[in-house]
């Protein structure tokens, strides 16, 4: 009997012993499982040119030093599917430059060049979101800019802005460009020229506030990637648009030379629009020539609650965005560097 008793003790004994062995075991093997660590990933990590550039957001807040830098709301990296894009983000109405009534949430180069000297710059992107309130007769409604040249010198004025613009209730939008003269003598003469690229160009608007004109066949939806590349060599500027299933467009302007010095070279479009509400003024023979520039990206949203007559809800960003008073623009690709000779791009 004693034997018996003896035997099942350690019976017992020995299956203690085995599930706590494989306990232990176990317990290891958890401890040793390896924890995923979620990395951030900032707007540089996405596009490296990050380092040639500063920014404007559209609270206002300003950075120099965009390495590892990012901002929630403003300027941030969203994942789809395996693309990591940078977002630009910016509502009708926040803190603004010293001279424009539009917010942004852009970059500005940090060199300055000469069109003599010139540069190129890229993009590929996609315009997610514009304004869905404003005036269908002001031109600058729904719309963003998505890259510039900006001249740092003389009138600061503008050779080059890209556009995108979508009316309320059309499928496609509408990708244009503008140039705006170094006006000869006073600047309260200027204007700028639009060009389309597809779509609309910037002089086709609705018939009143709430109307809107026909939509263009051959636009660019929301979500839609397209990519320009502006590059200015020897003082000419060469323009190129591609995107899936819609014609590549080139297009070129001489920034040394003006095409409008003189009144009977201005383009009826111009005339049109602004000779019933202020003079119209004559550019200067030499454009742009041995004036500073400086290129900028991102999204310049277009509406505001002046000009465009757009929702801005007193300035809530907050209650802008949750409710369409804003503009969001993603960039997945994007270069700067030294103009080249067209031949060999």
């Amino acid at each position: 009997m004693r034997t018996k008793v003896t035997t099942s003790i350690s019976l017992l004994f020995l299956l203690i012993g085995f599930v706590s062995a494989f306990n232990a075991c176990k317990s290891k093997e958890k401890k040793t499982e390896p924890v995923e660590i979620q990395k951030v990933v900032y707007p540089s990590d996405v596009i490296p040119f990050m380092d040639k550039w500063q920014i404007l957001l559209g609270d206002g807040t300003r950075s120099d030093s965009l390495i590892n830098y990012q901002k929630k709301g403003f300027f941030y990296v969203e994942k789809e599917v395996e693309t990591n894009w940078v977002v630009y983000k910016t509502p009708n109405s926040g803190i603004t430059s010293p001279n424009s009534s539009n917010t942004r949430t852009e970059l500005g180069e940090k060199r300055r060049w000469i069109p003599e000297e010139g540069g190129k710059l890229t993009g590929t992107l996609k315009v997610n979101h514009v304004s869905t309130t404003g005036d269908a007769t002001a031109r600058s409604s729904y719309s963003v800019v998505v890259g510039q040249i900006h001249s740092d010198e003389g009138h600061e004025n503008e050779p080059l802005k890209i556009y995108y613009k979508k009316f309320p209730g059309h499928e496609k939008g509408s990708v244009f460009w503008n140039y705006e003269i170094n006006t000869e003598g006073n600047n309260d003469g200027r204007w700028d020229f639009s060009t389309s690229v597809w779509g609309h160009d910037f002089s086709v608007l609705g018939t009143s506030p709430n109307s809107y004109p026909e939509e263009s066949s051959d636009g660019i939806t929301l979500g839609e990637e397209f990519s320009y590349e502006v590059n200015v060599y020897n003082g000419v500027m060469s323009l190129t648009f591609t995107s899936e299933g819609h014609e590549t467009k080139r297009f070129t302007k001489n920034l040394l030379k003006s095409d409008f010095a003189k009144a009977s070279a201005i383009p009826k479009q111009v005339v049109d629009w602004y000779a019933s509400k202020r003079r119209v003024g004559v550019e200067r023979d030499s454009a742009y020539a041995g004036e500073l520039q400086f290129f900028k990206q991102g999204a310049y949203n277009q509406a505001n609650g002046k000009s465009t007559k757009s929702e801005t809800y007193n300035g809530d960003i907050a209650k802008q965005y949750e409710n369409g008073s804003y503009a969001e623009v993603w960039f997945k690709d994007g270069s700067l560097g030294p103009g080249t000779r067209p031949n060999e791009e």
